[in-house]
């Protein structure tokens, strides 16, 4: 008989150390963003359902630097609840597996087949979000990762209302928040490197 609370319990303490590493290896890539990433640490050390939803000190979501085929254009949903241009991605609903979330809430919210680009975290993020309903106001600790759409037809979900194909130069006509442009700097290092 399998133990199927065992094994999940296991698989979320693999995935919690690969996170962790991930991690690691993003303050090595990015040593002056030290402070978010102590911050991220800490989450991780003092809250074992850190990947809830309830857990109020902060949760962990996942989220999506999504291009479309060519890696030209970035896909931003106008997101209903905070009524911003923001990147796909959402709760990790006690899932582990941050890269997968971010994998898993793209595709929801756009009807996308996507696929990651790279396993390295492209970015890490801590924001506030406002009291909502029974919500305390609290914070979402965002794992960003770099995914590539196979076409560009995307399909409009209940949580945003519009989705909108962005040239990746022109990103300040849907939004100036200082978190998607510091993406685009790095998407545009991760493009010199990789040489495309």
């Amino acid at each position: 008989v399998v133990d199927y609370r065992r094994a999940h319990s296991v698989r979320a303490l693999v995935h919690r150390s690969k996170l962790i590493q991930a991690i690691t290896d993003y303050a090595a890539r990015y040593p002056h963003e030290g402070a978010v990433v102590e911050r991220f640490h800490g989450l991780l050390d003092a809250h074992p359902n850190c990947f809830d939803r309830d857990c109020w000190a902060g949760h962990i979501t996942g989220s999506a630097w999504l291009v479309d085929p060519v890696g030209k254009c970035l896909l931003l949903t106008h997101h209903k609840k905070l009524d911003m241009w923001l990147q796909l991605g959402g709760h990790s609903d006690g899932d582990p597996d941050t890269a997968e979330v971010a994998v898993r809430e793209a595709s929801e919210e756009s009807g996308l087949t996507v696929a990651l680009i790279s396993s390295s975290i492209l970015d890490l993020d801590v924001h506030e979000i406002p009291a909502r309903k029974a919500d305390p106001v609290h914070y979402h600790f965002d794992v960003r990762f770099a995914l590539r759409a196979d076409s560009r037809d995307y399909v409009v979900s209940d949580e945003s209302h519009d989705l909108a194909w962005v040239p990746i130069d022109d990103i300040e006509s849907f939004t100036t928040e200082t978190s998607i442009l510091r993406m685009r700097e790095k998407w545009n290092q991760l493009a010199l490197v990789r040489g495309s």
